[in-house]
């Protein structure tokens, strides 16, 4: 349910998408991978043929550029789509008219969010996030349920064996009602939220603030 899709340029200027090699500092293109999700592959596509359509260019190491990076988030269960536009510099030219010939393209996007990471670092996204259409998170639901998931969110990319790796995790700790649970790294407060269906009570614990406030939001969403 993420995707995450480098953009570079070629010698002869063309834009290219794929998957960033650190090793190598070089893009290998990719358009479409069998375990990611099919339309967020085709989302990546149609950006790449804005940006030439546009007259845009792709961030490379050497020459600077616009886009850097894209990530896309898909709610498994809801179809809620995030697109993540991740750019080398804060001037993004035409910047409504893009996300408009976006979501012409793909009507079913619910989000676009826009941010700078102009740094050598291996965070993908910027400091600050610019919401350019819909609310700036998507919901899913997990395990009966529902989550709000920001651009900075931890969540689980295959829901599908998420679901069997919490349950088994539920049955592992063998939770009789009274105890207290301290989930680390607790991220948007899916386990933590998961268990405390079965505990008297769960701490989470988390460094990002985004998602800590994600989590609250899914405590109160889900009435727990």
């Amino acid at each position: 349910n993420k995707v995450q899709v480098a953009f570079g340029m070629t010698r002869q200027h063309k834009i290219i998408s794929g998957v960033w090699q650190s090793k190598e500092h070089r893009i290998t293109v990719v358009d479409r991978c069998m375990i990611e999700d099919s339309v967020a592959s085709e989302i990546a596509i149609t950006v790449r043929k804005l940006l030439a359509a546009f007259k845009m260019t792709a961030w490379t190491e050497t020459e600077g550029g616009f886009l850097r990076h894209l990530l896309i988030r898909r709610g498994f269960a809801t179809g809620q789509i995030m697109v993540v536009l991740i750019a080398g510099t804060p001037v993004f030219p035409s910047k409504k008219n893009f996300v408009s010939a976006l979501l012409r393209a793909h009507p079913e996007i619910t989000t676009v969010i826009f941010t700078v990471n102009n740094s050598e670092t291996n965070l993908l996204l910027g400091a600050r996030e610019e919401v350019l259409y819909g609310s700036g998170y998507i919901e899913d639901v997990l395990c009966g349920l529902t989550f709000r998931i920001s651009a900075k969110s931890f969540y689980q990319v295959n829901p599908v064996q998420t679901e069997k790796l919490y349950s088994l995790a539920l049955e592992y700790a063998d939770l009789k009602g009274g105890e207290t649970v301290w989930d680390l790294y607790c991220g948007i407060g899916t386990i933590s939220l998961f268990l405390a269906q079965k505990a008297r009570k769960v701490y989470g614990v988390e460094i990002v603030p985004q998602a800590i406030e994600d989590a609250r939001r899914n405590a109160r969403l889900n009435q727990i």
